[in-house]
């Protein structure tokens, strides 16, 4: 091979491996919200979360003591799964699941977690296995099971101990990112001595750092994450206009707040919201999918303030019809699940078209 020939190979060469390299990172700034907390009689011994309650009012109390879903072809949801009542400790699920986030373009699913020895604590090793054979990387949704920082502290601590060393955590520049939901329940002051640099209990310099990212609800959360210590926050909710955080009119605030303040924001898109099978009383808060519409309209709304990342909620959060997992058509009695039209898998399909957008935009 002459001179010219190797270096017009080296050149080529040079260009796959950096534009393979950037394709990676471009994937993981799309990061999905992900639920283990169902089960079956078959895999667990009972169900979990299919058949849940009709949750009350939170004044009205003819919505009190609805009771629940049997499980089966009546589930606590407006969709119908294509994988039915699953389990989320079957290794064969989970492949499906990581098979179809894999498709969609997506590179980190954020699982929720309620901590050690929970429910969603209970095949996290193997989430990690099969999620890193499908190249992708796994975040962590942090529950607020916790009473107060100091528990919330040690179970960080078995968290980083048992699974950071696996190569499918994911980590940006070297420390983890975690999603902490609710977490204005704890005040600012609190938070501040975990999270700040000088905090009595801080974690800054220790082996429990991180990106820390909590949740924006209203307005005035502009004075929690100014001196909470937090290092970013995002929006999770899939009803747009439901709270402040989750009105794509505000994300262009959030985004400067962000930049003024040196923190991440990460806006949240959906592909719309119903949970009247578990909330009867908040028909105010749905939102038609509309064909896609509403989820190409959502994800717009936040390409056009450039983040670094986009969060998606969600993959499989039933109860809510935030999902873009597979759903089929469905009747259980006088009851009609809605459904994507004629193509189950049409949303892991729009997904990937609209990341792709994302990516075009970085």
């Amino acid at each position: 091979m002459n001179y010219f020939n190797r270096f017009l190979l080296s050149i080529i060469l040079t260009f796959f491996f950096s534009h393979s390299s950037a394709q990676k990172k471009g994937r993981e700034n799309i990061q999905i919200f992900y639920y283990g907390w169902y089960g079956n009689p078959l895999t667990d011994g009972s169900y979990s979360h299919w058949n849940h309650d009709i949750l009350p009012h939170w004044k009205d109390p003819k919505w009190n003591d609805l009771g629940h879903y049997k499980g089966g072809n009546d589930i606590g949801a407006n969709f119908y799964p294509a994988l039915g009542n699953y389990s989320s400790n079957d290794t064969k699920i989970i492949e499906k699941h990581m098979k179809m986030i894999k498709e969609s373009g997506v590179g980190v699913v954020v699982v929720s977690w309620l901590g050690k020895d929970s429910y969603t604590d209970k095949s996290m090793a193997q989430y990690l296995d099969i999620a890193d054979r499908f190249g992708l990387k796994i975040a962590f949704h942090i529950e607020p099971f916790y009473k107060n920082i100091t528990e919330l502290k040690e179970q960080l601590s078995y968290l980083v101990q048992t699974y950071s060393h696996h190569h499918a955590f994911y980590k940006k520049a070297g420390k983890p990112l975690y999603y902490v939901y609710d977490s204005y329940k704890i005040s600012k002051e609190e938070w501040a001595k975990l999270l700040a640099d000088d905090g009595e209990k801080t974690v800054r310099n220790t082996e429990l750092d991180a990106f820390y990212i909590g949740l924006w609800v209203e307005k005035n959360d502009s004075a929690f994450f100014d001196s909470s210590g937090f290092d970013g926050f995002y929006t999770y909710f899939a009803s747009e206009g439901f709270v402040f955080g989750s009105t794509v009119s505000n994300w262009n605030y959030l985004a400067d707040f962000a930049k003024l303040h040196n923190l991440i924001f990460i806006p949240c898109v959906g592909p719309g919201y119903s949970d009247t099978r578990i909330r009867p009383w908040n028909e105010a808060n749905f939102k038609s999918r509309d064909n896609g519409k509403y989820y190409e309209n959502m994800f717009d709304a936040a390409i056009k303030v450039k983040p670094e990342f986009i969060g998606i909620t969600s993959f499989n959060e039933w109860h809510e019809g935030t999902q873009i997992e597979p759903a089929i058509p469905k009747k259980s009695g006088d009851f009609t699940y809605e459904d994507y039209g004629k193509d189950p898998e049409f949303y892991i399909k729009e997904t990937k078209h609209l990341m792709d957008k994302f990516l075009k935009e970085k």
